[in-house]
């Protein structure tokens, strides 16, 4: 996975934090959950906000 695929790191983050309100999560906390995703193989000084806030709204609407 590549920081734009971020459907599937949503799904995997709610796969892996299933009892996680994303609402709750830091972008700080998130970033480091999505680099120890085994399944992630991106450099990880290439997120940003925009990255992570697209992840953080497709993960609310898995958890929802």
């Amino acid at each position: 996975m590549k920081w734009q695929d971020s459907q599937q790191i949503a799904e995997a983050l709610y796969d892996r934090y299933p009892d996680i309100d994303p609402k709750s999560v830091r972008f700080t906390d998130m970033h480091r959950w999505i680099c120890a995703l085994e399944e992630f193989d991106d450099d990880p000084e290439k997120s940003n906000e925009k990255i992570l806030e697209a992840v953080l709204l497709k993960w609310l609407d898995e958890f929802e």
